[in-house]
């Protein structure tokens, strides 16, 4: 992207400072202090929370006054109540842990409740995807969209699978039996950031996930959006970025995909 935002500039180097903080880490996994945080397939290292603090530090300093959403640190008050900065310090933390390279930064930022601007960074990969409201979606300085295809038949997927503690195990089984055999392939990365930025350079035809957070999908709304797809909850009504659920698309096969999803969510004709 020729020229950014300062805002957009400062939320690369947010992204990038973590990042190359994590690698650090990523090379001692060893030596880091794990927890649970809510159960035991939910877990957070030292690793996030530097990583939270990194990102936290740059962008308070270029505006702060703005508020601040944070996956470890929650949300601060700022006094410019209009506009929020949303990190994800380490999406994909299980990853992470188990040394797989699919985890990513997420860094937003909100503008009386729409994302504005949204930086995903992974850094195994080396790629930083950025976007900016009405300047589309970029990667690594090259522009990107969604796919082109068409049908749920050609599409391939990608979703996030509900894990020991996470609600709506019986959804995610009908959703895999209504679309596991009309499709191309079903993918999950692990890592909510990884997934939509995929859509949004057209890896991906679609993804969805029910109980996420706001950190989770800011960032990936606003790229593919900008990237020229579609973004809604998974009923297809408008997108709360609080609303805990999310679905993204190239456009072309989301009316299809938010139908089968809306099937799985009511349960099949037959269920009590």
């Amino acid at each position: 992207m020729n020229s950014p935002s300062p805002e957009l500039s400062a939320m690369i180097d947010a992204a990038q400072a973590a990042g190359h903080g994590l690698l650090r880490r990523f090379s001692q996994l060893s030596d880091l202090v794990i927890r649970a945080k809510s159960g035991p397939a939910d877990l957070v290292s030292v690793a996030d929370e530097e990583a939270e603090q990194t990102a936290r530090t740059i962008l308070s300093r270029f505006r702060p006054d703005y508020a601040f959403l944070g996956e470890e640190g929650g949300q601060v008050s700022g006094r410019d109540a209009s506009h929020s900065w949303i990190v994800d310090p380490l999406d994909g933390t299980t990853n992470f842990l188990f040394s797989c390279p699919l985890w990513g930064v997420n860094v937003a930022l909100a503008r009386d409740g729409e994302v504005v601007a949204g930086v995903t960074y992974i850094p195994v990969m080396e790629e930083m995807f950025v976007a900016e409201k009405g300047r589309g979606a970029w990667l690594n300085g090259r522009r990107i969209h969604v796919s082109s295809r068409a049908t749920l038949g050609d599409a391939v997927l990608s979703c996030g699978m509900p894990f020991a503690g996470k609600p709506d195990h019986p959804v995610f089984a009908r959703e895999m039996a209504l679309l596991s055999a009309d499709v191309a392939g079903l993918r999950r990365t692990g890592a909510c950031a990884v997934d939509m930025a995929y859509v949004a350079c057209g890896r991906w035809d679609a993804y969805w996930e029910r109980a996420l957070n706001a950190w989770d999908m800011a960032p990936g709304l606003i790229l593919a959006s900008e990237a020229g797809g579609t973004v809604s909850n998974v009923r297809g009504d408008r997108l709360d970025l609080h609303g805990q659920n999310v679905c993204i698309s190239n456009g072309r096969i989301h009316a299809a995909l938010v139908d089968r999803l809306n099937q799985a969510l009511n349960g099949p004709p037959n269920e009590g």
